[in-house]
């Protein structure tokens, strides 16, 4: 190992240097990192996918689905195109296949080439994913600086097990059990 000599002005960051000060952020933005979010992954036929914590369920019949999504990303072409995907929600031991599909962790072969998939006609769903909804696009439209998605949840799928989610909360992942 290297030793670090701070005399020579080497040091090493307990921080993120590159990081915006928290004094030029943007009072929304600083907002919604104190609210706790799911983590989930959307996918499409394509295959495409996403992963989306600005999201929320609404109940009703039908139940319906709400999300904000890149509209610059692959998964959103997907979408426009097929007019369904599937949500997942994701859990603790998901924290690398939600940066993959964020696209902040490499991902050779593809998204999907590492795991196991369902193909379902709503996209592919992890084959150990304990519950997840297909879905019918409604509607777009540009809501802030994302593409406000609005579905129909025509099918659910919920497993044995009630896991414990994977969240986003202050630039981070949590979960319940920490």
């Amino acid at each position: 190992m290297f030793p670090v000599k701070p005399e020579n002005g080497g040091h090493i960051h307990s921080t993120d240097p590159f990081a915006t000060p928290e004094q030029d952020k943007s009072a929304v933005r600083r907002l919604r990192g104190r609210l706790a979010a799911p983590v989930t992954l959307w996918t499409a036929p394509g295959p495409a996918g996403l992963t989306v914590s600005s999201m929320l369920v609404a109940d009703g019949d039908p139940g319906r689905v709400l999300g904000l999504v890149d509209e610059e990303s692959d998964f959103w072409d997907a979408v426009s195109v097929a007019r369904r995907f599937a949500v997942t929600p994701l859990g603790p031991d998901d924290q690398q296949l939600a940066d993959k599909f964020a696209g902040l962790m490499p991902a050779p072969g593809g998204l999907f080439a590492a795991g196991e998939w369902v193909e379902t006609e709503y996209g592919p769903v992890p084959r150990d994913a304990g519950s997840w909804a297909g879905c019918r696009l409604d509607a777009e439209r540009e809501y802030g600086w994302a593409l406000l998605v609005e579905a129909t949840v025509e099918r659910v799928e919920i497993g044995d097990v009630a896991g414990v989610p994977l969240l986003h909360f202050r630039g981070r992942y949590r979960s319940l059990d920490r």
